[in-house]
């Protein structure tokens, strides 16, 4: 009976158990399901596993990541070809040496009272030191965006930032942060402190992180600056995370960071305080992150400039350490242009222009900031082309054409701008190419420096003629006419002359009318003017003996007999 009872007992359990954990398995399945649409930071491409190296493959999720940052840099610390889906990446080395020997001065460290909550300029300054603290020297720092092409739960395609530095030792717990700034921004200098360089552009992001000498990050915040230059940094993250690796890190962080917890080898160099120069870290010397720009409300945002610092604290008005300051390249530039015409008469009193467009792109691929500032034309005779006649336009060559032009909004992303009219700058007949220079207005934040020219110089060509047709329609009285298309306000002189051969006198033949001569006065294209030959009276036995030799002279034309065309006479027997 006993063993009965227990037997009992014993199954109600396991039944019990079972029916527990088929919900728990569905849930967590669900779960699962609809995290996945949120796509972490840590669960896509990119290793956040507290090291460099692609070869210690992780498993996130449902996806295995496969890339870390030996795989965009090589052992000089040079950027590789990007990986599928990685739209920039910077890397920035921060202490000298000399071989094996480490040099402790650094002209990029800040300067005594500068804080995040400032604005850069003016509030930011760097300071040369002679001997930085080990602990707070930062050796090297890089970063790197990334745009999933697989959309979210929300629909769209997030974006990506992932960052990482290196220090000299790991005397303590650590408090790093990273600024991914949309304006060019830097400082250095050899002796006194000097101001930095750039402004904050609204969105600007402060990424701040602890981590202890044992490996374990804390947590991670992200906070967004608000207004301009002089605005405010909102002490609200915009994002919030703890250590990567942690069992408490959902699959639908915004944010997560991770350090090394054992000793770590870098193809590029580096330097710590126990081993010297060279390619080894030890624990808690490493320390990479990632934010989710989109999931922070921040996609689609042009980050130039990153800057990797060791603080005090966290706190936002930490005193702030070394830094390393790098060049994402998260906003670019490129111009396309466009004559208006593709062929002109010489005589033409039609405007010719060229019209640029310069798009912006941000590196995550989203719409970008439309780009601001003037473009210069200029236009190059046959004469100055590369090579001369047939190339195109290069710099330094051709002749400005009016003043620079400032640009204006096309679409979202894209500015405009059209020439003055360079039909003043024709001269003769031949090809000609524009040329058009692009530089960005200098309070434009999210292009700060940049310039572009014409991706299609090819394209800017266009070709002037003295005619462009001269057609004849003779009839049996006899007389002929001739029909002159080309641009506008045509120019010059007609002549017609009959011979008495069927080759306009090349066969012996002698004139029997003409010549003919008709003055052409701003007149139409396709304007047709007939002879007025009522004397001569032709031979019906000798049908196809005659010719007509109709010649078009623009005074301009370097050699107008080029312009002259035969017909030969038909004759019928039509009263």
């Amino acid at each position: 009976m006993a063993g009965r009872i227990i037997g009992e007992k014993g199954s109600r359990r396991r039944w019990r158990v079972r029916l527990l954990v088929v919900p728990t398995l569905l849930a967590a399945t669900v779960a699962l399901f609809l995290a996945g649409g949120a796509l972490a930071v840590h669960d896509l491409a990119f290793q956040l596993d507290g090291d460099v190296a692609a070869s210690t493959t992780t498993n996130v999720g449902s996806k295995t990541q496969n890339v870390d940052w030996d795989t965009l840099f090589n052992s000089s610390g040079s950027a590789l070809p990007l990986p599928v889906n990685f739209t920039a990446s910077g890397f920035e080395a921060d202490f000298n040496h000399t071989g094996n020997t480490f040099d402790t001065s650094d002209t990029t460290t800040y300067a005594t009272g500068s804080k995040d909550t400032l604005a850069i300029t003016p509030g930011w300054q760097c300071a040369f030191s002679n001997n930085v603290n080990s602990k707070i020297d930062v050796m090297n720092a890089y970063a790197a965006s990334f745009k999933n092409p697989v959309a979210a739960a929300d629909g769209k395609h997030h974006e990506m930032v992932y960052f990482a530095l290196e220090r000299n030792t790991n005397t303590g717990d650590a408090n790093v942060a990273f600024w991914f700034l949309q304006d060019r921004v830097g400082c250095s200098t050899s002796g006194g402190a000097a101001a930095f360089t750039g402004n904050h552009v609204d969105g600007d992001l402060l990424i701040v992180s602890a981590f202890t000498n044992g490996g374990s990050v804390s947590t991670i915040d992200a906070y967004r600056w608000q207004g301009g230059a002089n605005g405010s940094l909102n002490p609200t993250p915009v994002a919030h995370g703890v250590d990567c690796r942690s069992s408490s890190t959902s699959t639908g962080d915004t944010a997560c960071a991770a350090a090394n917890t054992t000793g770590i080898t870098t193809p590029w160099l580096t330097s710590n305080f126990k081993d010297g120069v060279g390619n080894s870290l030890r624990t808690a010397e490493f320390f990479e992150g990632g934010v989710d720009l989109t999931a922070s409300g921040l996609g689609d945002r042009c980050f130039n400039t990153f800057i990797g610092d060791t603080r005090s604290s966290q706190s936002l008005t930490a005193t702030l350490f070394d830094y390393a300051s790098g060049t994402l390249g998260g906003c670019t530039l490129s111009m396309t242009t466009t004559p208006s015409q593709s062929t002109r008469v010489i005589n033409s009193t039609a405007p010719v222009t060229d019209s640029a467009d310069v798009v912006g792109a941000t590196a995550g691929g989203g719409t970008p900031p439309t780009p601001t500032g003037s473009v210069t034309f200029f236009l190059c005779s046959p004469s100055q082309l590369t090579p001369a006649n047939t190339g195109t336009c290069a710099a330094p060559s051709g002749t400005q054409v009016g003043s620079a032009v400032t640009t204006s909004q096309k679409v979202p992303g894209t500015a405009t701008a059209t020439s003055a009219d360079a039909k003043s700058l024709i001269t003769g007949i031949g090809k000609y190419c524009f040329r058009a220079h692009f530089v960005v207005a200098l309070n434009d934040l999210n292009y700060s420096g940049q310039t572009a020219d014409e991706s299609n110089a090819g394209d800017e060509c266009f070709t002037v003629t003295g005619i462009a047709s001269l057609s004849t329609a003779q009839n049996w009285l006899p007389n002929d006419a001739a029909t002159l298309t080309g641009d506008t306000n045509l120019t010059g002189s007609l002549s017609f002359t009959l011979y008495s051969d069927a080759t306009c006198g090349n066969n012996g033949g002698s004139i029997v009318y003409g010549p003919e001569s008709q003055t052409i006065t701003n007149a139409a294209s396709g304007s047709t003017f007939p002879t007025h030959n009522t004397a001569f009276k032709v031979d019906s036995s000798k049908a196809g003996g005659y010719s007509w030799l109709v010649h078009y002279d623009d005074a301009t034309l370097a050699d107008p007999t080029d312009r002259c065309e035969t017909s030969t006479l038909s004759i019928n027997d039509n009263p």
